[in-house]
């Protein structure tokens, strides 16, 4: 997708069109530029440029958001930063293999590896095993300048919550792509048959390397689940939220996790596990391209009231 084709380009157009406000890309569209007169604004990718520059530093910063949100008594997903030695002289002299295998050893369900300040799940990876460990750290290594190592926990929900001033504009579960058992196929089988030839590739890749899981008949309405990870990127499908318990303590969890790195304008994901909810993550950046597929008046009416508030700001 070319960065002007973005949905955001597309509803800031509209918008700014509508109120006598010039829009100017830049970096082929990755940059938006808002004038009107001599006040200018600035959107940046998905960064509307509504949250402080340390805020958004630490949003993106997966190990430095768990430690404030752990040292405030929120309930998060541990992250820990190892740095990379090829680039930072700040690594001890004993290496980051015996802190990583300590790790492992200490969280039988294995670890999640991911770029400390990466988003949409790419390089994302799951180890179980020290040789799995190995391949992940390398990986991420090879192309970050650090990685951030959390436990893993068997997430049996995972919600975003979209806020701006700690209220919510939304708040939607991403639900992952899975496939029904018939009582009488197997997983693969099921797979052969249900997923394109052109992702199939890719969805394997995803899968646990568990010949057994893939051989054994799936019970009739059992839900073989496609990827372990909830990223929107990865096939996992938006449902919003109504009104309910659900929604009322992912809400409350979000807003205390976003006042305590103040942020003003951002996602907070929540994750549900066997222990309740924790946070996973906050963004300063709101991506909604997945969304806008399925619900896009609730996508333009977040963006919406951003745009509000950037027009506060430009005094317009």
């Amino acid at each position: 997708m070319q960065y002007a084709d973005r949905v955001i380009v597309r509803i800031v157009k509209d918008y700014c069109g509508a109120r006598g406000v010039d829009v100017t890309l830049g970096l082929d569209g990755w940059l938006i530029v808002l004038s009107k007169g001599d006040a200018r604004h600035f959107i940046y990718g998905y960064d509307f440029g509504l949250n402080s520059s340390v805020t958004h530093r630490l949003a993106n910063d997966k190990a430095a958001t768990a430690d404030i949100l752990g040292a405030a008594g929120i309930a998060c997903v541990p992250h820990r930063l190892f740095m990379n030695h090829e680039h930072f002289k700040y690594v001890p002299s004993s290496g980051h293999w015996s802190a990583m295998l300590e790790m492992l050893r200490a969280n039988p369900a294995g670890l999640v590896l991911k770029p400390n300040e990466g988003t949409c799940g790419h390089l994302v990876f799951k180890a179980t095993t020290e040789l799995e460990l190995e391949r992940a750290a390398t990986a991420i290594l090879a192309a970050n300048q650090n990685l951030a190592i959390a436990p893993y926990f068997d997430i049996a929900r995972e919600v975003r919550v979209i806020l701006l001033d700690r209220a919510p504009l939304v708040v939607y579960e991403k639900k992952r792509p899975a496939i029904s058992g018939d009582g009488v196929r197997s997983a693969l089988q099921l797979l052969l048959d249900a997923v394109p030839a052109d992702r199939l590739g890719a969805v394997l890749a995803n899968l646990p390397a568990d010949h057994a899981a893939l051989d054994a008949v799936v019970p009739a309405g059992a839900q073989f689940r496609l990827d372990w990870r909830h990223n929107l990127e990865f096939g996992a499908e938006p449902e919003l939220l109504g009104d309910g318990e659900l929604r009322d303590s992912c809400v409350a969890l979000a807003a205390e996790a976003a006042g305590a790195i103040g942020l003003g304008f951002g996602a907070v994901d929540v994750v549900w596990t066997a222990q309740g909810p924790r946070v996973l993550e906050i963004n300063s950046g709101v991506m909604i391209e997945s969304l806008s597929r399925r619900f896009p008046d609730v996508a333009r009416q977040v963006y919406t009231r951003a745009l509000d508030r950037v027009m506060q700001a430009m005094a317009i």
